[in-house]
């Protein structure tokens, strides 16, 4: 194997300092992307256990103290991916909203966008049923209940929004809260029979069967 050429004989030649192979540093921005971006792919391996900020240094081949310069405690990390989950579901659910009159399919193609969400985001699945949240801090797991009180009540809402818009009693107070809190419920059992299986059992199967049944 031939020998490299000796950049610090070429400075002296010519003056330039010697070329230093340099990595480009990620901005702060990046790096806080990155950190979460794999503490969610850690989250979706199957039978995965509680994630440490020792084995996400050692995935991210950085220090621990590294980590703690872009987030103040593993808490914070995962309230990030909390910010993400609910910024991405209820920007769905607005969008749903605009093209879809309240009722019964605004309601059903909202809970078909939860379930195919944890399906395409297993590690945010595991978030959002309290599975990677185990031995966390407890005002995370407040937060994914109050997201899903916020999705039940979306769906009550569309649900008697529909009745009203149809002029029938599509669904009374009672009815659209029953439904609601059953949608909700369902959502709930899927994610977790999603996370627990392994990440096999997909949230969606016979879904389109099941929702007419919920709803």
């Amino acid at each position: 194997m031939s020998s490299a050429p000796d950049a610090s004989a070429d400075s002296v030649v010519t003056g330039r300092a010697p070329a230093v192979a340099t990595r480009k540093r990620p901005k702060p921005g990046e790096r806080r992307v990155q950190i979460l971006q794999v503490l969610a792919e850690m989250l979706q391996q199957p039978g995965a256990e509680r994630v440490t900020t020792a084995a996400l240094a050692a995935r991210l081949a950085v220090s621990e103290a590294a980590l703690y310069r872009h987030f103040a405690s593993k808490a914070q990390m995962f309230e990030a991916l909390i910010d993400f989950i609910e910024s991405s579901v209820f920007g769905l659910i607005n969008q749903i909203g605009e093209r879809e009159p309240p009722g019964r399919a605004r309601a059903a193609r909202i809970v078909a966008m939860v379930l195919q969400f944890g399906e395409k985001n297993p590690g945010m699945a595991r978030v959002m049923v309290g599975d990677a949240l185990v031995g966390e801090h407890e005002r995370l797991q407040a937060r994914m209940n109050q997201l899903f009180d916020k999705l039940e009540a979306a769906l009550r809402q569309s649900l008697r929004d529909g009745a009203v818009h149809a002029d029938a009693a599509l669904a009374p107070d009672a009815q659209a809260k029953a439904s609601a809190a059953l949608a909700v419920a369902f959502v709930a059992g899927r994610m977790q029979r999603y996370a627990r299986s392994g990440f096999r059992r997909a949230p969606t199967e016979l879904l389109q069967a099941c929702l007419a049944k919920v709803f």
